[in-house]
């Protein structure tokens, strides 16, 4: 089950919805910035339907 939360670019810091796959638990990956395009790493602990946990790093 996906959630959207809302998260803040540690570079630009600008805001933008990002889609978390909360059937996966724990989980650590990178994207990108849809605004400035700079790669960030997102931890999430999440239980299905929820996102317990969210923190954005930069890589």
């Amino acid at each position: 089950m996906e959630v959207t939360e809302s998260i803040t670019c540690p570079w630009c810091g600008q805001a933008f919805e990002l889609a978390i796959d909360t059937s996966a638990g724990a989980q650590q990956f990178t994207t990108d910035c849809e605004v400035c395009c700079r790669p960030m790493t997102i931890n999430a602990e999440c239980e299905p339907g929820e996102i317990l946990s969210l923190d954005v790093q930069t890589e």
